[in-house]
């Protein structure tokens, strides 16, 4: 068994033209820290769909990929981004019967320019999909997931793939606990069930994907479940050995090492695992941890809320010096145009000795806000990423906006 395909895999011939959208975009330059911020594309709801909370994907040749929700005009969709801010939806869900709704998690791509992932409602028994969207523009639901048995379903998460042909994921309901699960699905469209959550010291509800390591093993996140210092328990990280054996490797506890991990982990070289928590901490506005090999959790970053940002979701990406670079769903600039909460989000970077720099803090307005995904990283150090909501005046869900595709150049 072979790493994971990456979200940045290359998908440089994928050109298919459905739908184009007319651009929007807005450049913003903020003093702190002299980042350039760019807005390559605001969404305009209805035909392009709306409220992007998965990461994107990069090709070789810098077009972005990523999924969209939805709002209460669409099911969500498929969409490209170009460098230069033209977009074009590839797929829009609802299009024919059965092809699934509310995409919620990242793409990853073949070496034929296929794009995979997972929607967590819809296809033939309601209980979400894994798809498939070949070059040419078809869409194939390889798998639906039932609401009901011990299966599995509601996939929020991207799934990843072997060098077989077999996707793995996790659900957040269903399993045999109604817990969720941790799944194969193999190249003829035959899935299994590798491990059902239970709720208690295990963990329970998994909503983030996966991560191999060079034996085969699994790691992954929960996001209740584990120490009982928590109502429905604080959640955990896990290990999961091809033979099915799950190993908690930490148990959160709260304060002051954070609450409902909800987003993927990165694996670094020496087998050390980086996350966040999206809440917990001295603060209760979570923390960005690192996990030893042996189990010794080490809190990074304890979020205050401002300026330093609030509520991670999203999990983290690594340069190769090491540092770290996330967003925050809530927190940093207190003047936020949406009134949604304390701050509308920020992007950050950690160095190793823990220091954290806020590289844009989003006002909600035509900058977006509430970005609530991971971000993808090129070769030149730029940084891009999606906020769920803002951008167009007027648009999505209450108003507040239908989100934005972002570039930081630094």
């Amino acid at each position: 068994m072979t790493k994971a395909l990456q979200h940045r895999g290359s998908c440089s011939g994928f050109c298919v033209r459905i739908a184009t959208a007319t651009l929007l975009s807005v450049a913003l330059t903020p003093a702190v820290h002299a980042q350039t911020f760019g807005v390559l594309y605001t969404f305009q709801g209805s035909t392009d769909g709306a409220q992007p909370v998965a990461s994107l994907m990069r090709d070789s040749v810098g077009n972005l990929y990523g999924t969209n929700f939805g709002d209460q005009n669409t099911s969500g969709t498929v969409f490209k981004v170009t460098p230069t801010g033209q977009e074009t939806t590839l797929w829009t869900f609802g299009s024919r019967r059965y092809d699934g709704q509310g995409a919620t998690a990242a793409l990853i791509c073949d070496s034929k320019g296929n794009l995979y992932s997972t929607t967590r409602g819809g296809g033939r028994y309601g209980g979400g999909t894994v798809f498939r969207l070949k070059k040419s523009g078809v869409e194939k639901v390889l798998y639906s997931f039932s609401d009901k048995g011990t299966g599995g379903f509601v996939p929020q998460a991207a799934v990843i793939a072997d060098s077989m042909g077999n996707f793995y994921g996790t659900t957040a309901e269903g399993g045999d606990f109604g817990f969720g699960t941790v799944f194969k699905l193999d190249a003829a469209g035959n899935a299994t069930v590798l491990y059902s959550f239970t709720g208690g010291k295990d963990g329970g509800s998994p909503a983030a994907s996966l991560v191999f390591d060079a034996a085969g093993s699994l790691y992954g996140t929960t996001a209740s479940g584990g120490s009982t210092q928590c109502v429905r328990g604080c959640g955990v990280v896990f290990k999961l050995e091809a033979s099915g054996k799950e190993t908690v490797l930490h148990s959160f506890i709260g304060a002051p090492d954070g609450v409902n991990p909800v987003a993927n982990l990165v694996r670094d070289a020496a087998g050390d695992l980086y996350g966040t928590t999206v809440g917990g901490g001295s603060h209760n506005s979570g923390i960005v941890f690192k996990l030893a090999p042996t189990g010794k959790e080490t809190v990074l970053h304890d979020f205050a809320g401002s300026p330093d940002g609030a509520l991670p979701e999203a999990g983290l990406i690594r340069d190769a010096k090491g540092n770290l670079y996330g967003t925050t769903n809530a927190g940093g600039d207190s003047n936020c145009a949406i009134n949604a909460g304390p701050g509308c989000g920020i992007v950050f970077r950690l160095d190793k000795q823990g220091e954290e720099t806020v590289l844009y803090s989003f006002t909600g307005a035509a900058d977006g806000g509430f970005p609530v995904a991971a971000l993808v990283r090129d070769g030149s150090g730029n940084l891009y990423g999606t906020t769920e909501l803002g951008g167009k005046t007027g648009c999505g869900v209450m108003n507040q906006g239908c989100g934005v595709v972002f570039k930081i150049t630094p």
